[in-house]
């Protein structure tokens, strides 16, 4: 399970089943991540001066190319991260949506009219944009979640430092590079450097950087939440999560097991939106973990490049181990492994582990796998305290055939977004997305929330005749 291999200048990406070699990058030393810095930096004050319409126009070409380009660029997503072909397909679709919303954002916002407070002053306050916005990506979604801060940030009249994971340099990177490049982005607008942690850090450190939107691990975030505070820069972080799945007693349990499998089991359980906790109400919670398992058991794991499969590789060998010692930790503390919990090569399978308790680790780690945990709750108010233990705070849902009783028990829990009548992954570049405590800090990305983050207010007030003072 070799994914990528580093020499001191350049970092080369393989295939993620086979080690086969699909192109290179040339690493970023913090000197060079400083140097891109300071082109973003250059070209800002041009950029930011384009108009809305015009950069709008550009981002959406953008948007058009990456559709053009939907078969190389679903290819590169499941050979180089894993995904299945349906996963990478519309993974493409909604990045191309995301830029769209960007410049929809552009083109659509009209700044407040606002009255002085004082006499003989006017005012006028509008949203500018910040400067450079350095975007720190992961590897689950490397297209979708590029897309996500480009989209806005460019529209809104910022440049860009790029910072894709070292696992999917190119289709977190270069994918989005060439399709800027080709709809004529002027040079220095977006900049990319490939690297690590080191390239990482450098980009946060440096100095023409104004905000950093970085999307990872609860660790590493915290980490850049707190070099930023130092350095008073704004950052959005979009961390991990412990994601609820509240299944009410009123629901088909064949349905709700449909919808939990997805959220668990898409791509391989490797996203922060996956459905960690099934919290499900006892009168049906046997019923349901049955038809979990089954579901579960049904799904083929295999090489998604080469054969027809739902279940894709892990990411890494390091990972693979993390998720194997999670289960195995959870079966001695008690927990019941109903289905999968066998890893085969770079494979997990989906994995059911039923009768889990607060007291138990797997309740309340992130397991970044295929790894469903099945809690058995007394009511609707159990399943909300339970829900409400984890320090995390990103997604939930709410699975029920009464509307209202699943928006009455939505509203109480403890997270950026809820989903009543559906799973926990659900993507809507319309809609404010961002978690809350280890989760992250906020919404930062999705419709109005995305102008809130990637510009800042300028107020400009006009005294006319100007005024005297007795100084």
């Amino acid at each position: 399970m070799t994914t990528l291999t580093r020499t001191p200048t350049r970092l080369t990406s393989r295939e993620i089943t086979t080690g086969e070699e699909l192109g290179g990058v040339e690493l970023a030393t913090p000197d060079r991540v400083a140097s891109a810095a300071r082109r973003a930096a250059a070209a800002a004050p041009g950029w930011a001066a384009t108009p809305a319409a015009e950069r709008a126009a550009l981002v959406e070409r953008a948007a058009d190319l990456l559709e053009e380009r939907t078969g190389a660029a679903q290819d590169l997503l499941v050979r180089e991260g894993g995904a299945i072909p349906g996963k990478a397909f519309y993974e493409v679709v909604l990045a191309a949506r995301e830029l769209r919303h960007g410049a929809r954002l552009a083109r659509e916002h009209t700044d407040p009219a606002v009255t002085a407070g004082e006499p003989d002053r006017t005012a006028a306050v509008t949203r500018v944009p910040l400067g450079v916005v350095g975007v720190i990506v992961p590897w689950n979604f490397p297209l979708l979640l590029a897309a996500r801060s480009l989209g806005p940030a460019l529209a809104l009249g910022n440049t860009v430092l790029l910072k894709p994971d070292p696992h999917t340099p190119l289709s977190g990177g270069t994918l989005l590079t060439r399709a800027f490049a080709d709809a004529g982005l002027p040079p220095g607008v977006l900049e990319v450097v490939y690297g690590d942690a080191e390239t990482g850090g450098a980009l946060v450190r440096a100095p023409d950087v104004a905000m950093v939107s970085f999307t990872g691990s609860t660790a590493v975030g915290r980490e850049i939440g707190a070099q930023c505070g130092r350095l008073l820069k704004r950052a959005v972080l979009e961390l991990g999560g412990q994601n609820a799945f509240v299944v009410l007693d009123d629901v088909d349990v064949e349905q709700a097991a449909a919808a939990g499998a997805w959220g668990s089991f898409l791509h391989q359980g490797q996203i922060c939106m996956s459905a960690r906790r099934h919290l499900v109400h006892r009168a049906v919670a046997d019923a349901y973990t049955d038809a979990l398992a089954r579901h579960a058991a049904a799904l083929r794991v295999g090489d998604p490049y080469r054969e027809d499969v739902q279940i894709g590789p892990v990411i890494d060998r390091r990972q693979l181990t993390g998720i194997a010692t999670a289960v195995e930790q959870a079966v001695a503390q008690g927990a019941r492994l109903v289905t999968g919990g066998r890893p085969t090569g770079p494979y997990y399978p989906p994995t059911v582990l039923a009768d889990v308790t607060e007291r138990m680790d797997v309740f309340h780690t992130e397991v970044f796998g295929p790894v469903a945990t099945v809690t058995a709750v007394a009511d609707d108010t159990d399943a909300v305290r339970l829900a409400n233990t984890s320090d995390h705070g990103l997604t939930a849902a709410v699975y029920t055939a009464d509307t209202a009783r699943g928006e009455a028990l939505g509203r109480r829990l403890r997270c950026g977004v809820t989903h009543v009548g559906d799973q926990t992954v659900v993507q809507d570049a319309a809609l404010p997305f961002g978690g809350i405590g280890a989760s992250g800090n906020g919404h930062g990305f999705g419709g109005p929330a995305a102008l809130e983050a990637f510009t800042r207010w300028h107020t400009l007030t006009t005294s006319s005749p100007p005024r005297g003072y007795p100084f």
